[in-house]
């Protein structure tokens, strides 16, 4: 809204204002404001969630460590949505078909886990939506996105492979499913994620901090084509929004951290991991996510091998799941697992960077 009145209209009448034309700057301003939204407005929240009784269910079969959260504010996912939300719309190109489809898939499956967070406090169903019927719905709003993209956007059904310089995969109208797994896969696998004090926000925070840059150099002709990626065109403004995501998450964390005054909440890992999956999709980076968003890809894996161990031959692989609370009946402290796996979340982050020169 303000990019649309201080480069639209103001910078006809004084220069001044022709520096809120570059990405670069707005992106900055984006974070700046989501930032500041969420560290002022957390504490009412808080105080908010208290007094409503909005507090974590916390599951008897898992770590005894964890009865002691019992009674803590959750669906802070709520609060980091609205950071994004208006640091978003006050600097954004807000004619450009990304922003609202990312708008769009991130307050569908923040909806979807409102509902979920809901029924577990509720009590009324202390295990949430049934998976069956949460699987729908991340589905669902998967096909709304892709028929947004297919009618909005000029993405193609290509996919590209990090570390090889003419590596693709013209994989036509499977492209369609494709798109729905990354964006249910993505999302599911950040929501597995999030079980400790700031597990989850730390790899989100670093994921996002990547696909500033990847989303500013797919968006650049010249970029891209020193760097041999695809030219998105467009795709440049998504920058403004990751920046958001990072000082969102960044805000949060501030309340999360160990040990936390409010925990994220499926309202926040699964609207969080979709935006996720949908940013990689937009900047031609489905596979290079694996790599980037590794720590999610880990736990979503550990989940998956441990039920099929357990099915197939009556024994389990990890002595529970999820990874991280294997490492927790180890014996690790919490705070030691989550830096860990925090280190590991900016290494991943790194290596996946590096692919850009290594084409």
């Amino acid at each position: 809204m303000l990019y649309h009145l201080f480069y639209g209209v103001l910078a006809h009448h004084f220069s001044f204002f022709n520096v809120f034309r570059y990405i670069t700057f707005r992106a900055f301003l984006a974070g700046v404001t989501s930032f500041l939204i969420c560290l002022l407005v957390g504490p009412w929240f808080i105080r908010k969630m208290v007094r409503s009784q909005i507090s974590q269910v916390v599951r008897d079969d898992g770590p005894q460590s964890h009865l002691k959260k019992t009674g803590t504010p959750t669906m802070g996912g709520g609060l980091i949505l609205f950071s994004i939300s208006v640091g978003t719309l006050l600097w954004a190109d807000l004619t450009n078909p990304y922003i609202w489809m990312l708008l769009f898939i991130t307050i569908f499956y923040g909806l979807i886990g409102w509902i979920d967070d809901h029924l577990k406090i509720s009590k009324k169903n202390s295990k949430g939506i049934s998976s069956g019927n949460k699987m729908f719905l991340q589905v669902l709003g998967g096909c709304f996105f892709i028929i947004f993209m297919l009618m909005f956007t000029d993405q193609n059904f290509v996919i590209h492979f990090p570390f090889f310089k003419n590596l693709t995969l013209n994989i036509g109208y499977l492209f369609i499913p494709f798109v729905v797994l990354v964006l249910v896969g993505t999302s599911n696998a950040v929501n597995l994620t999030d079980g400790l004090d700031g597990l989850a926000i730390g790899p989100i925070i670093v994921t996002a901090l990547s696909f500033i840059g990847l989303a500013y150099c797919a968006g650049n002709y010249k970029i891209a084509e020193y760097l041999q990626i695809p030219f998105v065109k467009g795709s440049g403004e998504i920058a403004i929004f990751c920046s958001s995501m990072v000082t969102s998450g960044l805000g949060f964390l501030w309340f999360n951290t160990y040990p936390a005054q409010v925990f994220m909440g499926d309202v926040g890992a699964l609207s969080l991991g979709g935006a996720l999956g949908a940013i990689a999709i937009f900047t031609k980076n489905e596979i290079l996510l694996v790599v980037i968003g590794g720590v999610f890809v880990l736990e979503a894996i550990s989940v998956m091998v441990q039920v099929a161990s357990f099915k197939l031959t009556g024994k389990r692989v990890f002595r529970m799941a999820p990874l991280h609370h294997h490492f927790e009946l180890k014996g690790w402290a919490e705070p030691k697992v989550i830096v860990r796996f925090w280190i590991i979340s900016i290494i991943l982050a790194i290596a996946g960077l590096a692919t850009l020169k290594l084409r």
